[in-house]
């Protein structure tokens, strides 16, 4: 059933970016509902509940989209309204397919997405994980994964707290990285907003670039670098002693295994 309704079970800055996507996409609004007690606004078209719905989820696709702590709480008032023919997506960080499996047995598909922010442009990475990848709902999943951006199957959930680090939060490594290139030209003298706007610029444009080229990021920071020019005298500083290449990897280092702890709080 392609056009399974879609339940979101909170609808933060995650789930509202994936919901945004979804209509950005040409989602019908009237196939998507939200139960969250918060009660955030929701584009015009989309349900809002206060409870799951009595009959059941159904066929639905049940998206958990809340705090992961939360699950204790929330996962048993799920429960009994979710059945063999109902797809559990979650995008719960650090929550692991057994403790799912645990809270929600009945399932007829439990699917893990690590989407990122971007989705809320279709501009997405995301990361899947289930038991069976090749079930007919698993890749339904997937196909909704596929309106929002790159998306990728992870064959070792053990490998999902990287993918969480990488793509999950690069989104705000990658805002860190802006603002201090912003921030290095207004040091040197650039107005602030004119030294954003460029910095901006910059990043989207070569963005862009790399993602259409069919050659890697790292042959293009070279191509850009005359011998002896500018350009190699800065990148003289980001490649000494792999001072970049350390940084990236303590900040991804630091964000998985925090993951990991909180996978072992949840299963806890």
């Amino acid at each position: 059933m392609a056009d399974r309704p879609i339940w979101l079970i909170g609808c933060g800055n995650m789930a509202g970016a994936m919901l945004a996507g979804w209509l950005r996409a040409g989602e019908d609004p009237n196939r998507f509902h939200v139960l969250d007690p918060g009660g955030p606004t929701l584009p015009d078209g989309v349900g809002q509940s206060d409870s799951p719905p009595v009959a059941g989820f159904g066929e639905a696709i049940v998206q958990l989209g809340f705090k992961p702590h939360m699950l204790a709480d929330i996962g048993p008032t799920l429960r009994p309204h979710i059945g063999a023919e109902t797809i559990v997506m979650s995008i719960l960080a650090g929550v692991e397919l057994a403790t799912l499996n645990a809270a929600f047995p009945e399932a007829g598909q439990i699917v893990r997405v690590m989407p990122n922010t971007p989705v809320a442009r279709c501009k997405g990475a995301l990361g899947l994980i289930a038991e069976n990848p090749d079930d007919s709902r698993a890749q339904l999943v997937a196909g909704l994964m596929d309106q929002l951006g790159v998306a990728e199957w992870i064959a070792d959930e053990a490998l999902f707290d990287v993918v969480t680090a990488l793509s999950g939060s690069g989104p705000a490594f990658l805002f860190r990285f802006i603002d201090a290139l912003a921030q290095g030209g207004i040091a040197l003298g650039l107005e602030p907003e004119q030294s954003q706007r460029l910095a901006m610029a910059t990043v989207q444009g070569s963005a862009e670039l790399a993602a259409e080229s069919t050659e890697d990021p790292g042959v293009l920071a070279d191509r850009v670098a005359s011998p002896g020019g500018s350009t190699r005298s800065g990148l003289d500083i980001l490649d000494a002693e792999d001072a970049l290449l350390k940084l990236v990897r303590l900040t991804l280092d630091a964000a998985t295994k925090r993951n990991q702890e909180m996978a072992a709080e949840a299963r806890s």
